[in-house]
């Protein structure tokens, strides 16, 4: 058995499994828990699909309390004999598909990743008697927050309006099911838009970096009035760490930020940080808008704020950070070229 323990309110965990973590914000996850914590294992579980790099995690790869083991969410023999091989105690699930663009196209890969590979891996948990159950989730399982209405709280029913926000929601529930009929101990977390290195450039900001990078312009959805709350990944991976530790059971945490941008706000942004600014007007253009586009997204995590945490880095410094390392690491995927354009395809 783990000697894992909770000591008062702060949980300490030994052997840490983290599923899709050579994607974006959970390879960040991983490299902090590695260097920060050399007395916990982690066991970095991906299915390497095309958003995620094992380059993303190059500066850690060889660390003695690290290990990657390629697999596939629906495969539980294989999660069965990792978590009983591994002696795992705790599970961060962010493994997702999380496009939306590309849910309006193959909706049936959210369905069967994010609800029945999320349902696979509690099933595991649960055989495994595992301490600690993080699920990633997203805001926009909130659905549209009007201007006028109050920032989403936890509490607040569930109203996703596109495929992937829908998919998360479902999770969601099987994860509480879980929870309360197996008392598997689960925590919920619920996040703003992310930006940062690592992220692969179907995303809007990396994307944008991209194309100005190749003389292209911003290719900008409907009519770019669109918010979103933007946070830096590194911010995102501190909130991840304080969940970890200090994350009650059966909670649902918000991680947000109050910074609001729409896509003209992130285009101007990354034009002037690259000295493009003289040509501004013709480096926006406007194109067909997704098939729905919620207008806003906004959460409040006073909850998370009170365990502890707070964002610390501005829109200003995290862009640069940003942009600096995709002008030199763009080439961490083997194709990036597909995605460039205003509505890529995968199906």
């Amino acid at each position: 058995m783990s000697d894992q323990t909770t000591t008062g309110n702060v949980y300490t965990p030994r052997n840490i499994l983290i599923t899709g973590g050579a994607g974006f914000i959970a390879s960040h996850v991983v490299i902090l828990l590695v260097q920060k914590y050399p007395q916990y294992k982690i066991v970095n579980f991906d299915l390497l699909d095309y958003c995620s790099s094992l380059k993303n995690l190059a500066e850690i790869e060889k660390s003695p309390n690290y290990k990657f083991v390629k697999g596939n969410l629906l495969s539980a023999d294989l999660l069965n004999y990792i978590m009983k091989s591994e002696q795992i105690d705790t599970v961060m699930h962010f493994a997702a598909q999380s496009h939306v663009d590309n849910s309006f196209g193959n909706s049936f890969t959210f369905t069967e990743t994010n609800v029945l590979g999320t349902h696979v891996l509690l099933e595991a948990a649960r055989a495994n008697e595992i301490k600690r159950f993080i699920h990633i989730s997203t805001d926009e399982v909130y659905g549209e927050i009007a201007a006028t209405d109050d920032n989403a709280i936890e509490e607040k029913v569930l109203e996703p309006t596109n495929p992937y926000a829908a998919s998360k929601a479902a999770a969601e529930f099987i994860v509480k099911g879980y929870h309360r009929s197996f008392k598997l101990p689960t925590i919920i977390t619920r996040g703003n838009n992310v930006y940062g290195p690592h992220q692969f450039p179907e995303k809007v900001i990396p994307k944008f970096i991209l194309r100005l990078k190749r003389g292209l312009p911003c290719c900008i959805h409907g009519n770019g009035h669109n918010t979103r709350n933007y946070l830096f990944v590194k911010d995102v991976a501190k909130a991840f760490e304080t969940i970890l530790h200090k994350g009650q059971v059966g909670e649902i945490y918000n991680i947000g930020t109050d910074f609001e941008m729409n896509n003209i706000g992130v285009a101007k942004s990354l034009i002037d940080l690259m000295n493009l600014k003289d040509r501004e007007s013709e480096l926006i253009i406007f194109v067909e808008d997704r098939k729905y586009n919620d207008q806003r997204y906004a959460i409040d995590s006073n909850k998370l704020k009170q365990l502890g945490w707070k964002p610390e880095v501005t829109w200003d410094q995290g862009l640069k950070q940003t942009v600096e390392w995709y002008h030199q690491y763009e080439n961490n995927w083997e194709e990036v070229e597909h995605v460039l354009v205003p509505h890529p395809k995968r199906f």
